[in-house]
């Protein structure tokens, strides 16, 4: 089970958000490549970072934050980013600056074919987010919730080239409220390809519970708020989680 740390990017800084919400920011930094490098120093072995003002504006708004902190890590470690990816410009832009994988979440539940042509164009490199709130589709920064639901989703894209689907929940993002396991599970199930669960991680007991399904395909899990507020200890979490692949 590996473990990423949540790096979300606004105006520059690193905040966390609570249920998607961006007028309930909280500011854990002013240096997200310092942030990118204690993470690294702690174990981390990716990265993931979200570029929240570019999910709301439909295009990059963070690049010089994003570039500083692969300056820092990007000979080390994967580092994958979400937000604001609405081309394949944008994409190549972003892997030609050094990211392992980009994430195409509202662009991929408005224009499925956008991923298609993703996949064919940049193999190997493209995770689709699928975000939910009661089981359905979240998309533009979590600010509409469509029709869909995410599982239905999930199918679509699988063969399409994507290498793994982030699931989060924005029910409980931020909310240090629990991960929703039988949620991730279900799609997990529902789909062939892995799944990083996101949203709510709150203490090693969420360790343990993740690690008890991994087998049905949940391959990891995004962590933020309970790393910075110190409910978890990072280095500890990542060596339980070790601890306890394959049981």
């Amino acid at each position: 089970m590996l473990l990423i740390p949540a790096i979300d990017l606004k105006e520059g800084r690193c905040v966390r958000l609570k249920q998607g919400l961006m007028d309930q920011a909280t500011v854990f930094s002013d240096n997200p490549a310092e942030t990118a490098l204690y993470w690294f120093k702690q174990g981390a072995r990716r990265l993931h970072l979200v570029d929240l003002d570019g999910a709301f504006a439909g295009k990059p708004q963070n690049l010089e934050a994003v570039g500083s902190i692969l300056q820092q890590v990007a000979k080390e470690i994967p580092v994958q980013l979400g937000g604001g990816i609405r081309d394949l410009h944008t994409i190549e832009k972003y892997l030609d600056l050094g990211l392992t994988d980009v994430i195409i979440g509202t662009a991929a539940v408005n224009n499925p074919e956008f991923v298609r042509q993703a996949c064919r164009e940049f193999a190997g490199r493209i995770i689709v987010g699928l975000d939910a709130k009661d089981g359905m589709a979240a998309i533009n920064g979590w600010a509409t919730v469509t029709p869909h639901h995410v599982a239905d989703l999930g199918k679509r894209f699988e063969d399409d080239g994507v290498n793994s689907i982030i699931y989060t929940d924005i029910g409980r993002d931020g909310m240090m409220s629990g991960v929703n396991i039988e949620a991730t599970v279900k799609l997990a199930e529902a789909v062939r390809i892995p799944v990083i669960a996101s949203g709510g991680l709150t203490g090693l007991d969420d360790i343990r519970a993740l690690c008890a399904v991994e087998k049905s395909g949940v391959a990891g899990a995004i962590t933020g708020r309970a790393i910075y507020e110190g409910s978890i200890d990072f280095a500890e979490a990542q060596k339980l989680a070790d601890a306890l692949a394959g049981q």
